[in-house]
């Protein structure tokens, strides 16, 4: 895992890192942009929801988005400038796009679940715009 994290220019943590020291291992890769999910302790300082700037490109994080069904419109209006929303809490990984919106669960890297690889996500941001976004295997 570490060699995707090598020269990234931020890290997005959608939640559920369960112990804070796992933030500050991160951060010596890339600035932290964390969100709080439901198994964080109260050791993980971060909000429920985060918005802001990466690149020119405005991304939304939240940790639960909801149950799949309207979960694209949802985040629209949740989140309505956002062009980019990443989520987590499933574990699951998705990436889709609809009216001018991409939500992404990148998955976890750690806690796969019932997945059959522990994933990540990887973005590349040009000039505002996201040029790729992919999910990556790392187990």
């Amino acid at each position: 895992m570490a060699e995707h994290l090598r020269g990234a220019d931020a890290i997005l943590h959608a939640g559920d890192v369960c112990v804070g020291w796992v933030l500050d291992e991160l951060a010596a890769y890339a600035p932290v942009h964390a969100v709080k999910g439901n198994n964080d302790g109260p050791d993980v300082h971060a909000p429920q929801t985060l918005e802001l700037t990466l690149g020119g490109l405005r991304v939304a994080m939240i940790h639960d988005s909801g149950q799949a069904k309207g979960r694209l419109a949802r985040m629209r209006a949740r989140f309505p400038e956002a062009e980019l929303v990443v989520f987590g809490h499933s574990h699951i990984p998705i990436d889709q796009t609809a009216d001018r919106l991409r939500i992404l669960n990148p998955g976890s890297p750690t806690d796969r679940r019932r997945q059959p690889h522990g994933t990540l996500g990887l973005l590349q941001i040009e000039n505002g715009t996201l040029t790729e976004a992919k999910i990556v295997p790392v187990t």
